[in-house]
């Protein structure tokens, strides 16, 4: 089984393989190649940064959203967004003005509203994560504690597309899945066991 890890000059590279090969990836590609996204049997696409910056770096690689969206939409593979890289798995995103996103699961990323002056934005730290009654990701997030970095967050168009949330001063989006997509705001490569695990049953993860 191959995984294909986006490089695109926006995510915590090192650490995200890292986590991955810890939690039982064999054949990693850190890569900037369509051509290699578009032969992987699993995608993982990390972000850290702007909702901005990460759209524009990502399509700065002639081919590869094409190569991403016909490996995952078309070809089936699994894919994985962490923190920026589930943003983007969005409509549109709100920072630094308006800027397009995958579409992939409609929605848009807008800023966290601060509700309580006690509330610190960014959004930092161990959190809990917190399933509802459905499972869009389909077994793949539990229930547990991960380490949260991030000042805006994603609004789904579809609740149903909710893996699980949150609670930051009120109910914050914390996964989101549809059909083969998961996303997940918090960083697993951060999370400890619990991240470790989720990775691990991403590796194995049949949507």
């Amino acid at each position: 089984m191959t995984l294909a890890l986006v490089d695109y000059g926006a995510g915590n590279l090192h650490s995200v393989a890292n986590a991955l090969r810890a939690a039982g990836c064999e054949d990693l590609a850190v890569t900037a190649s369509p051509d290699v996204v578009r032969a992987a049997d699993r995608v993982v696409l990390p972000g850290v940064g702007s909702f901005k910056a990460c759209a524009e770096g990502l399509r700065a690689i002639p081919g590869m959203v094409e190569a991403m969206t016909e490996r995952v939409h078309v070809g089936a593979a699994p894919f994985l967004g962490i923190c920026v890289g589930m943003q983007l798995l969005a409509t549109r995103g709100l920072e630094h003005g308006v800027t397009r996103g995958l579409d992939w699961i409609e929605g848009e990323v807008r800023l966290i509203e601060r509700t309580d002056r006690e509330i610190k934005i960014p959004h930092m730290g161990w959190n809990d994560v917190s399933l509802g009654r459905k499972d869009p990701a389909q077994g793949l997030i539990d229930a547990g504690e991960a380490y949260f970095l991030h000042s805006y967050h994603f609004q789904p168009d579809d609740g149903a597309t909710v893996a699980a949330m949150t609670d930051h001063g009120g109910g914050l989006v914390a996964a989101v899945a549809k059909d083969n997509v998961v996303g997940v705001q918090f960083h697993p490569e951060k999370s400890q066991q619990y991240g470790l695990s989720l990775l691990s049953r991403f590796l194995e993860w049949k949507p």
